[in-house]
C-alpha cells in the first residue's frame, strides 16, 4: 500500500499507517499514466438520437466532498483519517468522470437523448443531478466505495432522490488494481442510476 499524506491535514493513525507498511510519504513524482473510468454499457458507433433539448434529459456535474476536489484517489484510514494513495491519479476529477460516465450508461441503456447543459440551452425539463458521496478506497475492509445520491427532477413534478452504493474487493491498495475496483464499482453505481432514472 502506498498513502500520501493529505496537505495541510494530520493523518491521526500514523501508528495504523505505519502498521500498514510504512506507506505514507510527502510527495513523489507524477506518475506514468493516469486512471480513467471506462464505461461498461456503450453507445454503439453510429447510434442516432433524436429528440428536442425540452425532451432530453440533462446529467449535470455532481457536487463532492472536499476530499474528491481532486484527481488523487483518496484512501478512509479510519473514521477520523484519509489520506490519498501515492502515484494514483485521475485523467480528470472525479466529479467529472462519473459525470461523463452516467452519460454514457444512460444514454446506452435507455435510448434517451442525454445532454450536458451546455446543449440544453436551458431548454431542458429532465435533470439527474446530486452528489458522489464516496469515490475511494476504504483501507479497513479493502474495499473500493463508490456512493452517489442522485436527484431526478423534472419540471412541474416532485423531485426524487435516492442513494446509490457498490463496493468491489481490491486485492492489494496500489494504482493498478485500485483503480480497477473504482472502476468495476462506479459502471454498479451508473447501471443501477440508469435504471432508476428510466
Amino acid at each position: 500500500m502506498m498513502f500520501s499524506k493529505i496537505s495541510g491535514s494530520r493523518i491521526f493513525a500514523l501508528p495504523l499507517v505505519m502498521a500498514l507498511g510504512a506507506c505514507v510519504s510527502f510527495g513523489g513524482k507524477a506518475p506514468a499514466s493516469m486512471m480513467v473510468l471506462t464505461a461498461e454499457n456503450v453507445v454503439t458507433a453510429g447510434a442516432a438520437r433524436t429528440a428536442t433539448a425540452a425532451d432530453a434529459l440533462v446529467i449535470q456535474t455532481p457536487e463532492v466532498p472536499r476530499k474528491l476536489d481532486t484527481n488523487r484517489v483518496p484512501v478512509q484510514i479510519d473514521a477520523s483519517s484519509i489520506a490519498y494513495l501515492k502515484d494514483a491519479f485521475w485523467a480528470d476529477k472525479p466529479a467529472r468522470l462519473m459525470q461523463n460516465l452516467l452519460a454514457e450508461t444512460v444514454s446506452a441503456k435507455s435510448g434517451n437523448l442525454v445532454l450536458n447543459e451546455v446543449d440544453a440551452g436551458g431548454k431542458a425539463v429532465r435533470y439527474l443531478s446530486g452528489s458522489l458521496l464516496e469515490f475511494g478506497i476504504d483501507a479497513a475492509t479493502n474495499e473500493a466505495v463508490v456512493v452517489y445520491d442522485a436527484v431526478k427532477i423534472v419540471r412541474g413534478s416532485a423531485t426524487e432522490k435516492r442513494r446509490f452504493e457498490a463496493r468491489r474487493s481490491v486485492t492489494a491498495i496500489e494504482p493498478a488494481p485500485a483503480g480497477a475496483a473504482l472502476n468495476a464499482a462506479a459502471n454498479d453505481v451508473a447501471n443501477q442510476i440508469a435504471d432508476w432514472a428510466g
